[in-house]
């Protein structure tokens, strides 16, 4: 006999087979992926055109970069800024307002995959080998030319690593969860096609099918592409360096270009076997040896003053943050400080901010909005505290307390060599830059194959968000991205990516107004779900209060009510209640409905593991969300107290209510017809009272079947391109991502909690 296994113990919701019909899914059933050849070849040409130009004319790119970087820096700085403090606050709000419990999928769903797999994926997506680079770089660059103040000072010194921990911290991590969180909202909650025109349709509707979500996702793309090319480029100067250090190879071009293109190759293995198997793995082995690489230095380092500048440097971002976050600096004109690493790092946490954003959503299916959001802040930031402390903490040490001038000097003059130099002072220093060597390998190929699986899906019509993009468009964008890397290291190195970075994000800096307000909006329409339901409940009387709760309190004695509480029905029971009563009395609902001029379904379909059946009532609306009302089984393990051992099964089942969001939560199991009749009619209202809340007129205009209420867009029909006469009657009404229950196995590894 299977373990029966309890919704606290399972980790993950296992996959189960969709069958949707394409007003909830967007499209036919098993959709295949399809090109977006406009934003395809509009990308395509775009970064083959920036490419071409830096490989044919090489000055003339670097010096029209450099201008373009100049003036944004003079005259948009503070828009970036702003942004920035902008972004957080937003998703703050969010995350701790009444939808923070929102789940991004349907209410019964859980996390596909556990915290440490979630982690290290995040992790290693968001961040990459660059982390390694700056982690010494920047603070020994700060400690001797502050953007305040005077340098190589104590003060200089201890906020050297508070700078380098704001331009890595929350700010950034918070446009990764802004994207993120759009992404799976709209994705996994009102079945938009996962890409970031769906969370322009509050605001622009049937338009975003067009050439303005085309614009859109191009916008991304180019951004995108910009912002991994300069993760990889600054991972190939940095591992050519500590190839060189230990086997002596030369470090140039043609070093840098040969593992460009072995990086690109190990990038495409990974990105073509999937998130499960390639992605997952080396995220994982990638954070288990950075923090290997973490704990020798702090173990063979001056271990106590490391953990002294550790808490430090806690108290002084906390005490920082919001004066830095606002700070233009407007005063002694440090525009070139500025470029340099506040714009440079803003516009990079843009420019990746969908593509990150996007792999986010991907693997956060089932968390909730509050999870998501607290996860992504919280858990790499905490990492990157500790590593940008322990590393930096320690070159800041040797310089400013050993009085090591020459190492100072020695970062100072090669920034590919910072890291590399400081593992040099330790014991076994030959393995620990080997081990940092491929760690820093492991980082290119994680931010690689990322964004070539997420730039795939950028070009692609998705329906289903647990597809990705065509394998031969992820090896392109591989391709790409190694070519274009290459270009802007011919043309200058890092200076030159960073640059056309700083450039391209500004383009989708824009967007993400555009997303925090059509998020807002659609986040506006869940509370009014929320609202109508609480509204339905205020609307009855006290004396009635009981009889909704349990529809037979008035009618039936208290010795039959706990007769029902206490059964636990099997497999022949549940079949026999649906045929007999369920079905009966959705019919019956149905045809009134009908009669009124109500477009009314009701279908039957029977789970292909256990054979019980399922019954469903769909009651579509134009231009409306559809009500619906399916009496799905959910199987239970039978308590173990004083009543199990007379049972002769160790499971039984509930019948759940599921509406498009998700299970109610509750048992229909022994009403009568009348009551199970009662209970579809309160579902219903409570339906009509969240069209009345969402409050304005459908784009087409229409007006609700119902009544005189205003309706409420259903977004997903928009991107349906199927005609209803192709589909089969006899199929089921949703599928796992609609919200209600498919035609799926009631195994015990899906089982939900016990009543």
């Amino acid at each position: 006999m299977a373990e029966i296994v309890t919704e606290q113990q399972r980790p993950e919701e296992p996959e189960r087979p969709r069958r949707e019909r394409p007003e909830l899914s967007g499209g036919s059933p098993h959709a295949p992926v399809r090109t977006n050849w406009t934003v395809f070849v509009g990308a395509a040409l775009g970064i083959l055109a920036v490419t071409g130009w830096a490989l044919i004319a090489p000055d003339s790119a670097s010096a029209a970069l450099g201008a373009v970087v100049s003036w944004v820096a003079a005259n948009l700085g503070w828009f970036y800024i702003l942004t920035g403090t902008v972004v957080i606050v937003f998703i703050l709000v969010v995350a701790f307002g009444r939808q923070g419990r929102t789940r991004l999928g349907p209410d019964h769903s859980r996390p596909q995959f556990p915290l440490f797999s979630w982690a290290s994926m995040l992790f290693a997506a968001g961040i990459g080998v660059d982390l390694m680079f700056f982690s010494v770089l920047e603070p020994v660059t700060q400690y001797y030319a502050p953007p305040e103040g005077g340098g190589e000072s104590a003060e200089a010194a201890r906020q050297a690593v508070v700078w380098t921990l704001f331009h890595y911290g929350i700010t950034g991590w918070a446009m990764y969860a802004l994207m993120g969180l759009a992404f799976g909202y709209f994705a996994y909650r009102f079945h938009l096609p996962l890409s970031i025109r769906s969370a322009l349709y509050p605001i622009i509707g049937k338009r975003i099918r067009g050439r303005t979500g085309d614009a859109v996702d191009i916008a991304a793309m180019l951004g995108t592409i910009f912002g991994v090319a300069t993760s990889l480029g600054i991972g190939v100067v940095m591992i050519n360096f500590g190839l060189g250090f230990l086997f002596g190879l030369p470090q140039g071009l043609a070093v840098q270009s040969a593992l460009i293109g072995l990086s690109v190759l190990l990038a495409i293995v990974s990105a073509v076997s999937g998130v499960d198997k390639g992605i997952r793995r080396l995220s994982e082995l990638n954070v288990l040896m950075a923090i290997g690489l973490m704990l020798y230095v702090l173990v063979f380092g001056r271990t106590e003053f490391l953990l002294n500048g550790v808490i430090t440097n806690i108290g002084d971002y906390l005490s920082r943050f919001g004066g830095m976050t606002m700070d233009a600096m407007p005063f002694g004109h440090p525009e070139q400080w500025m470029s340099d690493w506040t714009l440079f790092f803003w516009a990079w946490w843009v420019a990746w901010s969908p593509f990150v954003g996007l792999f986010l959503a991907r693997i956060s299916r089932g968390r909730t909005i509050r999870q998501f959001v607290l996860g992504v802040l919280i858990v790499p930031f905490a990492f990157i505290l500790l590593w940008i402390s322990v590393f930096g903490n320690s070159a800041l040490g040797r310089i400013h307390e050993q009085g090591d001038a020459g190492f100072g000097e020695t970062i100072m003059g090669g920034q590919e060599e910072a890291f590399y130099t400081l593992l040099a002072q330790y014991p076994g220093a030959t393995v620990a830059i080997a081990v940092a060597t491929f760690t820093g390998l492991l980082f290119y190929v994680t931010s690689a194959d990322s964004g070539a699986l997420v730039m795939a899906n950028f070009c692609s019509t998705i329906e289903d968000p647990q597809q990705d993009g065509p394998n031969w468009m992820r090896i392109f964008w591989a391709l790409a991205t190694g070519a274009l890397t290459l270009a802007m290291l011919s043309i200058g190195g890092v200076s030159t990516l960073q640059s056309a970075t700083i450039i391209f994000g500004l383009p989708f800096a824009i967007v993400l107004y555009l997303i925090m307000f059509g998020l807002w909006k659609a986040l506006k329409v869940e509370g009014a779900q929320m609202d109508a339901s609480q509204a339905s409940w205020a609307g009855v009387r006290a004396g009635d209060r009981a009889a909704t709760i349990e529809p037979g309190a008035r009618t039936r004695s208290w010795r039959q009510r706990l007769s029902r509480s206490m059964s636990y029905p099997d497999q022949r029971d549940v079949a026999g209640y649906v045929d007999s009563t369920a079905r009966p009395a959705l019919d019956e609902v149905a045809e009134e409905m009908r009669s009124a001029g109500v477009d009314a379904v009701v279908e039957r379909g029977s789970d292909p593991a256990t054979h019980l059946p399922f019954v469903s009532l769909t009651e579509r609306m134009e231009g409306e969300q559809d009500f619906i009302y399916q009496i799905y089984p959910v199987a239970c393990p039978v308590p173990h107290y004083l009543l199990a051992p007379q049972k002769d099964h160790e499971r039984y089942f509930r019948l759940e209510p599921f509406a498009l969001t998700g299970s109610r939560g509750y048992d229909v199991y022994g009403y009568t017809k009348e009551q199970l009749i009662h209970d579809v009619l309160d579902n219903h209202e409570r339906h009509l009272e969240f069209i009345r809340l969402s409050g304005g007129p459908p784009e087409t205009g229409a007006t609700a079947v119902i009544g005189s209420a205003p309706a409420v867009t259903d977004w997903s029909a928009d991107f349906s391109e199927t005609p209803e006469e192709e589909l089969s009657e006899a199929s089921a009404p949703s599928g796992n991502d609609a919200g209600l229950r498919s035609e799926t196995s009631v195994t015990p590894e899906t089982e939900s909690e016990s009543r």
